[in-house]
């Protein structure tokens, strides 16, 4: 009977590492590519541009555990302008998961905060402007370490745009992401 007992106890520890002392710390790189409706198109005054800007950006995730998570994104909407009306964002803040489903499809939420650089038509002006994103999406994890980001969507504000007048750019992404460790 002891016998018996001391063979359940070995086989009991065959777990590679428990779940509640696994490595949660993980650093993902990835790229995007996105649509934005910039929220301005000349003159001065907030308004619905009819060219939506266009551009390339990249973003860093960073996972101390579950709940704990960080983002940092930079985009650059340089493309389709209006009058030569660009917009760059360099953002970072927290992003939490919502719940993963099937182990690969995760929904999250993010609140970003950071700056927005913008070239004003004619390239008359450029200014810097204070810039808090809410957003959120869907990533989508293919391999251990290749994820597709297949939807991503943020709000952003520029409350102190021209005038104590807000600015409230809005847009979508799609991209790809490696998990470096």
């Amino acid at each position: 009977m002891v016998s018996l007992l001391s063979c359940c106890g070995m086989s009991a520890r065959a777990q590679v590492a428990p779940s509640a002392e696994g490595r949660q710390f993980s650093l993902t790189v990835g790229g995007i590519g996105s649509a934005f409706q910039p929220d301005y198109d000349g003159g001065g005054i907030p308004s619905t541009s009819p060219n939506r800007l266009y551009g390339l950006g990249g973003y860093v995730d960073v996972k101390f555990t579950r709940w704990i998570q960080g983002e940092a994104e930079g985009r650059w909407l340089k493309f389709n302008q209006l009058d030569n009306i660009t917009e760059s964002n360099y953002l970072i803040g927290p992003r939490i998961p919502i719940h993963t489903y099937f182990k690969r499809v995760t929904p999250y939420g993010k609140v970003l905060f950071g700056f927005t650089n913008m070239n004003f038509e004619f390239n008359e002006a450029t200014g810097r402007f204070t810039t808090i994103a809410y957003g959120g999406g869907v990533d989508i994890k293919v391999t251990k370490r290749i994820s597709v980001r297949a939807f991503d969507f943020e709000f952003q504000q520029l409350p102190t745009w021209y005038h104590n007048q807000g600015l409230y750019p809005y847009g979508a992404s799609v991209g790809a992401s490696y998990r470096v460790f």
